[in-house]
């Protein structure tokens, strides 16, 4: 009897072993995702196929992003949309939304509550603005406002029980006198309601450390967009691990960062978008997740 319970016991640790690597190490296991911009030529035209070969690649999450009050996800309505993924085993931790007129001075809260609807229907954590129009951006007191929404922002999608995101790219980091666009967002916006997803590759394109933003801001940026710098043309990224970004580094300060959801983007290829986003995955899980 000993020895048949000790043998039961030890097929259930080597079982829980290969089902959780961070069983025995303490690590938390991660999930990889990718954001669907980068496939944005071919989902539309069979969005099951396209999510079949994001999963063969070794994905596990989606971001999305495009949709609208007429044609939805590519046609498809929020919980039809769900159950593609879901037989894919694919989950969608976030989406990226365009805010619409609410940004706006006056803008109304209906053009958001649509968006987060959408997003609470398809399962989300966060609804992620992917972008600031420049009308909304030309000075430090218009990023102060933007920051309010923001708020505001927060606080509508914690109703539906969301979080609320940024995405930047490289223009928020411009100077604003002794400032920029980007600290003054973080500055104005309430850590509880607000998050940050850290396009890496645009941060690191603006002169950024992502390191040192973490230390100066530590657990803001739930999300990050994994994106490579193409050596001989910093304007055209590459797939992960041939560029120039030095990953190693932000992956082993990922704690400090408060990073949740790990998401590849690549907007341009030099070879097959599935051989691409199939090297991306298989160099960050066996290069960088054991950084963090």
């Amino acid at each position: 009897m000993i020895r048949r319970n000790f043998l039961q016991h030890a097929g259930l640790l080597s079982a829980a072993f290969l089902l959780r690597p961070s069983f025995l190490t303490g690590r938390p296991s991660r999930k990889i995702g990718i954001q669907l911009y980068t496939l944005r030529d071919l989902i539309g035209k069979d969005v099951s196929g396209v999510l079949a070969k994001v999963a063969k690649a070794g994905y596990k999450e989606v971001e999305v992003y495009g949709f609208s009050r007429k044609d939805k996800f590519w046609g498809l309505e929020p919980r039809a949309f769900k159950q593609i993924l879901r037989s894919h085993q694919l989950t969608s931790p976030s989406g990226h939304y365009d805010p619409g007129m609410f940004l706006a001075p006056g803008g109304k809260e209906d053009d958001l509550k649509v968006n987060i609807e959408a997003g609470a229907a398809l399962g989300h954590s966060y609804l992620t603005v992917p972008y600031l129009d420049d009308r909304f951006r030309r000075s430090a007191d218009d990023y102060k406002a933007i920051g309010a929404k923001f708020n505001r922002a927060g606080e509508l999608c914690k109703q539906s029980g969301l979080r609320f995101a940024y995405h930047n790219h490289s223009f928020e980091f411009d100077r604003l006198g002794d400032t920029s666009g980007y600290d003054i967002l973080l500055k104005e916006t309430d850590p509880a309601l607000v998050k940050f997803e850290l396009d890496l590759y645009w941060a690191v394109r603006a002169g950024k450390d992502p390191v040192a933003m973490f230390k100066e801001h530590p657990g803001r940026f739930a999300m990050w967009h994994v994106k490579d710098m193409d050596r001989q043309k910093p304007d055209l990224n590459t797939e992960i691990g041939d560029g120039s970004i030095d990953f190693r580094k932000i992956f082993a300060a990922a704690k400090i960062s408060g990073v949740k959801h790990i998401l590849v983007e690549q907007e341009n290829f030099a070879i097959d978008p599935y051989q691409s986003i199939a090297r991306s995955y298989q160099y960050i899980n066996t290069k960088l997740l054991s950084e963090i």
